[in-house]
């Protein structure tokens, strides 16, 4: 298949399983994250999104925050795992990279919200050699047609999909579907302890980079969560904050790890 070719699959598979709109993230050279957040996989500006990754940039997707679908994403798969699952499930495999492995879209039996997802996620990450720091539930997952700038520019390509064998039954029970958050609640503390949102941010950035998170996807995080507040400075913010946050954990992490 061509590039185009690879892109129409990745997402006429999506549309098939039931996912309506998506988000589209283009992180260029210098880090600038620019979105087109909740469309119409059909409106998506992939023309400029070629033009942007001729340029260097790298493109990611996902299904469209803010809903439930009936898809979750294992990350960093390997080849013949990702195909095993594939057989065995309705399922979408994009391999990444050659160090990275694949992602795998694994169509559900009900659709999930995002807090649902993020525990499917854990729990199955628990089970197959996936990436456990990709399980947040809104993870961005690599756009095939595309190529990956953070792998020295090699192609994104649907690599296997399935549909019509059976999807993937979620174990809807306390284990999927209990609460816990990405940040600690804001709490009144008489202490010298920094409670203020940037002061949460700055110990939940510097915790998940002690535990081996990667370094990218922290920084998608903590913008998606800071731009209510901040705005257009959100991504300068977050920048600097994980330059500060990696100053200080950095010498304790050791080497990172392979990734898509």
């Amino acid at each position: 298949m061509r590039a185009h070719e690879h892109t129409a699959s990745m997402l006429d598979w999506w549309s098939a399983v039931g996912v309506q709109t998506v988000d589209l993230a283009v992180r260029r050279h210098d880090a600038t994250m620019i979105w087109h957040r909740d469309v119409a996989p059909s409106k998506l500006p992939l023309a400029w999104a070629r033009a942007e990754n001729a340029r260097r940039a790298d493109l990611y997707i996902r299904p469209a925050r803010g809903h439930s679908w009936p898809l979750v994403l294992l990350d960093d798969l390997p080849s013949a795992t990702a195909q095993a699952i594939a057989r065995k499930y309705d399922a979408l495999v994009v391999h990444t990279s050659p160090q990275g492995g694949c992602h795998v879209w694994l169509r559900c039996s009900t659709a999930l919200d995002e807090l649902q997802r993020r525990n499917a996620q854990r729990w199955l990450a628990q089970r197959v050699p996936a990436d456990p720091a990709s399980t947040s539930g809104e993870h961005l997952g690599r756009l095939a047609g595309f190529k990956n700038f953070k792998r020295g520019g090699v192609w994104v390509n649907v690599l296997r999909s399935s549909l019509g064998i059976r999807p993937w039954i979620p174990q809807l029970d306390a284990t999927i579907a209990r609460r816990s958050s990405h940040l600690p609640p804001t709490t009144t503390s008489s202490s010298n302890t920094d409670t203020s949102a940037s002061g949460r941010e700055w110990g939940w950035i510097c915790g998940l980079l002690e535990s081996g998170c990667d370094p990218d996807d922290l920084f998608f995080k903590l913008v998606e969560h800071a731009r209510p507040r901040r705005g257009s400075d959100a991504e300068r913010y977050a920048r600097r904050t994980l330059d500060r946050a990696l100053a200080r954990t950095l010498p304790s992490r050791g080497p990172r790890s392979a990734r898509s």
